[in-house]
């Protein structure tokens, strides 16, 4: 056997002894089996225009804020979606349908799992969307600066649907 083919063979057979490397772990925000509840009363058509993303459940500066763009499907049919969002501090794009699937539910094309709709102001001009497996979490605002009281009841809220607080990042 020649000395460069035992060297191959000494590196596979070393390669084959080193550890797996471990598993990539998804971050969760929210304690697991919490009780979680969607919006009940949530008009959908109520979502549509534009939203500024203002707070997400990642570490700090993991991903830039993003935002969304929310359309009436044609012939009012529907809803569509246009977004770049920090969703569990990877940076994600949408663009397609944006499916109805339960009161309070939505869930946008190509995405991995359904958007909760926690809580919603009396106007719909800031919605909490978590998702129950707690991968991830964010705040949208439309209209401007998002105000201290509405902060605080999405915050609120949040933690009431059992997520950890200490990892909402505000932008």
């Amino acid at each position: 056997m020649s000395g460069l083919r035992r060297a191959a063979l000494l590196a596979l057979a070393l390669a084959a002894c080193a550890p797996e490397p471990a598993p990539r772990t998804v971050p969760v925000f929210r304690t697991p089996g919490a009780p979680i509840w969607s919006n009940a009363v949530l008009d959908p058509a109520r979502l549509v225009g534009d939203w500024q993303e203002v707070a997400a459940f990642a570490a700090p500066g993991a991903c830039r804020p993003g935002g969304a763009r929310i359309v009436a499907g044609p012939g009012g049919g529907g809803l569509g979606l246009a977004a770049r969002l920090c969703l569990g501090g990877k940076e994600t794009a949408f663009q397609g349908p944006l499916a109805v699937t339960g009161p309070g539910r939505l869930l946008p094309a190509n995405a991995t799992e359904p958007w909760w709709v926690l809580w919603a102001d009396t106007d719909v001009r800031t919605l909490a969307i978590g998702t129950p497996s707690g991968r991830f979490g964010f705040i949208l605002n439309r209209g401007g600066a998002l105000p201290p009281d509405r902060l605080a009841a999405a915050r609120e809220i949040l933690d009431w649907n059992g997520y950890d607080l200490r990892w909402l990042t505000l932008f």
